[in-house]
């Protein structure tokens, strides 16, 4: 049985808010909101570094289900709000080729 193409190279999406600590991911996106605040921080993420093809993932947060999420991207960690790491869109796993530190 063969797979067409567009389907098997569609990444699985899910939120870097909902990406297990400690699990690689691959940045896809970051949302781009409706009203002003909301595009203002969607560039702000994308101006420190979160671009698609990036390598993330979450290496510490707050107590279970706080604030903040600490995220390393190549070799910087932020502090991220929850509400601003479900902006980001991340695929689980790091494609070959894939820049991470």
């Amino acid at each position: 049985m063969t797979i067409p193409l567009s389907v098997a190279a569609t990444p699985v999406s899910i939120r870097l808010d909902e990406l297990p600590s400690h699990q690689w991911a691959t940045v896809l996106d970051v949302v781009r909101s409706a009203d002003a605040e909301g595009q203002e921080l969607a560039l702000r993420l994308t101006e420190i570094g979160f671009v698609p093809g990036e390598a993330v993932r979450i290496v510490a947060s707050g107590l279970p289900g706080r604030e903040p999420l600490a995220v390393r991207l190549g070799h910087t960690t932020f502090a991220l709000r929850r509400h601003e790491a479900a902006l980001i869109h991340v695929a689980p796993g790091v494609p070959e080729g894939a820049r991470h530190g």
